[in-house]
C-alpha cells in the first residue's frame, strides 16, 4: 500500500493546477480519479479504498499522518521526535503511536506546511519557531541538527470550544465558592495573574476567566501565538508577535505590541505569558489606568511567581529591586496559581492577593488553599483591599458565605 499511496499521491500532484488555489473538493475529485485508474486490476475493498483517499488527502492538505491524532478530540499533545518516534497524551496518559513518517524529508515537508500557514520561517539559519495550527492548536518545532535525533514538534491541542468556569467547578479544579470570588473580582477590575508549570492548565483558566469580562469593554489580547478563545466580547483586537525573515520583514515582540496597545484605547489588556522583559511593560500597563488586566507566568508556586517576575523585569530595565517590587504591588492584585496533581487533574492550588510590601519584601494574604496532594479548595482568609469591589458597587461582605 505504502508504494501505491506514493504513486497515486505524485500523479496527483502532477495533474494539479498551480496556476491557481485549488479547493479541497478539487483536490479530493483528483484524488477519487486516480484511485479510480490506479486500482481497477487490484480489487482493493472500499474501507481500503476510503483509507487510501484520507492518506493521500491529508498528505496534501493537511498534516499527513499527524493530521489523525490532530482530529481526535480526546488528545491533548502530540510529540514527534524524529520522524518514527511519535507520542500523544490521552486522559493524561501519554501513548506511543504506531505511526510514523516515511522519511525525515517527507515530515520536513509538514513542517514547512505548518509553519507557511501563519507566516512563519524555520530554516537551518532559525532553526526553532513557535506557531500554530488553524484550529488555534500551539505548535513548538525544533529543526535537526539542533534536535539531536531528527527534528521535534510538539502540539499543544486546545478544546474547538472554551472550557467555562461551569466546567471547572464540576471537574472540582474549582470551588464553586473560589469562582465566584474571581468572578466578582473580575467585574470589580481587580487585575489577575495566573501562575502554574508547564501543562498546569493556565491558557484554559484565563479563557474560563475571559467569560467574566463586561460584555461593552474593549480588550486587547497579546500573544506569541494566538491561541486565546475569548467569546462573546465584540469590541476584541487579538494581536500576535512576528519572526523576522529573509524577505526583510522585522521581528514583532511582545513588548512592541504592548506599546502600541497602549495607544488602542482598552479597558482591559491581556498578556497570553509573560516570559522575558515584557513583564515590565504589562506591569506599567497594570499601573496607569489599565485595571483588570490578565496575564500568565510560569512558576512552582505563588511566591516563586512574584521572583520570577522580579528577574524578568531586570531582563529589560536596570531598576533597583525595592521600585521593582513596588511595580509588582502596585499592579497586581491576584495571583491565581494551578497545579497538576498525581491523578494528572489539573487544579488551583492557591488564590493570593498582593497585600503590599513590608520589610522591603511583598506581602502575600492567602484566600484560597488546595494542598498539593489534592483535597478541597479551602477558603483559609478574606481579602483586605476592597477599594476596588466597592467602586464597582459591590460589598466586601459579597465576597464571603456564597
Amino acid at each position: 500500500m505504502d508504494n501505491l499511496f506514493e504513486m497515486i499521491r505524485k500523479q496527483v500532484m502532477e495533474k494539479m493546477d498551480y496556476s491557481r488555489e485549488l479547493t479541497d473538493e478539487e483536490i479530493e475529485e483528483l484524488i477519487l480519479q486516480e484511485i479510480a485508474l490506479s486500482t481497477k486490476e487490484l480489487h482493493l475493498s472500499v474501507k481500503e479504498k476510503r483509507q487510501l483517499h484520507k492518506q493521500v488527502f491529508h498528505s496534501l492538505r493537511k498534516l499527513d499522518i499527524l493530521q489523525e491524532l490532530v482530529d481526535d478530540t480526546q488528545i491533548t499533545e502530540i510529540m514527534v521526535n524524529g520522524p518514527k518516534h511519535i507520542f500523544y497524551e490521552k486522559n493524561g496518559v501519554i501513548y506511543r503511536s504506531p505511526l510514523e513518517f516515511s522519511s525525515e524529508e517527507k515530515m520536513q515537508d509538514v513542517i514547512q506546511q505548518i509553519v507557511a500557514r501563519h507566516n512563519r520561517v524555520v530554516n537551518q539559519s532559525s532553526p526553532i519557531v513557535d506557531t500554530r495550527l488553524e484550529d488555534g492548536s500551539r505548535v513548538n518545532i525544533v529543526l535537526s541538527p539542533i534536535s539531536i535525533d531528527g527534528s521535534a514538534i510538539s502540539i499543544r491541542k486546545f478544546p474547538k470550544e472554551p472550557i467555562y468556569m461551569e466546567e471547572l467547578v464540576k471537574k472540582d479544579s474549582i470551588s464553586s465558592e473560589a469562582a465566584e470570588v474571581l468572578k466578582i473580582l473580575i467585574e470589580s477590575r481587580y487585575s489577575l495573574f495566573i501562575s502554574g508549570g508547564t501543562s498546569s492548565g493556565k491558557t484554559t483558566f484565563l479563557n474560563a476567566l475571559s467569560q467574566f469580562i463586561p460584555k461593552d469593554e474593549r480588550i486587547i489580547t497579546i500573544e506569541d501565538s494566538a491561541e486565546l478563545q475569548i467569546k462573546g466580547i465584540p469590541n476584541l483586537v487579538r494581536l500576535e508577535t512576528r519572526n523576522a525573515n529573509a524577505e526583510g520583514q522585522k521581528a514583532i515582540r511582545i513588548r512592541e505590541l504592548i506599546h502600541s496597545a497602549l495607544r488602542m484605547r482598552p479597558d482591559r489588556i491581556i498578556v497570553g505569558e509573560c516570559r522575558g522583559a515584557e513583564a515590565f511593560d504589562m506591569l506599567q500597563a497594570m499601573n496607569t489606568g489599565h485595571d483588570g488586566s490578565l496575564s500568565t507566568g510560569h512558576a512552582n508556586s505563588c511566591k516563586d511567581m512574584i521572583n520570577r517576575l522580579e528577574m524578568m523585569v531586570l531582563m529589560g530595565m536596570d531598576l533597583p529591586i525595592a521600585a521593582i517590587r513596588q511595580q509588582i504591588a502596585s499592579g497586581i492584585d491576584i495571583i491565581v496559581h494551578l497545579g497538576r496533581l498525581k491523578d494528572k487533574s489539573r487544579k488551583v492550588l492557591d488564590i493570593v492577593e498582593l497585600e503590599g510590601i513590608s520589610n522591603g519584601e511583598i506581602q502575600l494574604n492567602p484566600l484560597f488553599h488546595r494542598e498539593p496532594f489534592g483535597g478541597e479548595l479551602q477558603e483559609v482568609g478574606k481579602l483586605k483591599h476592597t477599594w476596588k469591589l466597592q467602586s464597582a458597587g459591590f460589598r466586601p461582605e459579597d465576597l464571603y458565605g456564597l
